[in-house]
């Protein structure tokens, strides 16, 4: 006759059950019985038990769930967009590029053709944005340098480098909401504001 041998996990098991029902059994003997009042164990011979209140059961307290970060920090309102001057164009970029491509040589021509035209202007602000790809952090770098590298074109068509200021907002402000590929191509960008 061949003894067949349990698997281990299966003694462990075993062993983890009866540790736990002999522990459940002297835990229901020692809890202390109460007699009610107006039942006496004369009456009926058995003590009648009370049960006990909720706290006594529960051994360790339940802790405090911690809030979401959303309730710890507050909604912010963004500041409020600049309005557009309808006669500058947008600078597009491409996709984690800071370097001019055709079509935004075109625009920055452009818009400096119509701000030496205009004899309003006064400071003009190179906003660089980015789409919503990577880290804060990374974004308003690459923001910055869209605006620094439409600033020197500015610079070398002969603008004033004193009328010109450079801000960059990344992907924190962006101009479109969306997601999707027309949204982020129009927030990897440089606008110009003219105060």
């Amino acid at each position: 006759m061949t003894r067949r041998r349990i698997p281990w996990w299966i003694a462990v098991l075993l062993i983890v059950i009866g540790v736990h029902e002999s522990g459940c059994a002297s835990r229901s003997s020692s809890v202390a019985e109460e007699q009610l009042p107006g039942s006496g164990s004369a009456q009926t011979g058995q003590l009648e038990t009370r049960p006990q209140p909720l706290e006594q059961v529960v051994e360790t307290p339940l802790r405090d769930v911690p809030p979401a970060v959303a309730e710890l920090v507050p909604d912010l309102p963004l500041p409020p967009a600049q309005p557009e001057t309808p006669y500058l164009l947008d600078v597009l970029f491409d996709f984690d590029q800071y370097g001019l491509r055709l079509d935004a040589v075109t625009a920055v021509e452009t818009n400096a053709h119509n701000l030496t035209k205009d004899a309003n202007v006064g400071q003009i602000v190179l906003e660089g944005r980015a789409d919503e790809v990577g880290t804060s952090a990374y974004n308003m770098v690459l923001g910055e340098r869209r605006a620094r590298s439409v600033q020197r074109y500015l610079e070398s068509l002969g603008m004033s480098q004193g009328n010109i200021t450079v801000v960059s907002y990344g992907k924190d402000r962006p101009l479109c909401l969306e997601h999707h590929p027309d949204c982020w191509q129009r927030n990897r960008s440089v606008r110009f504001h003219v105060k």
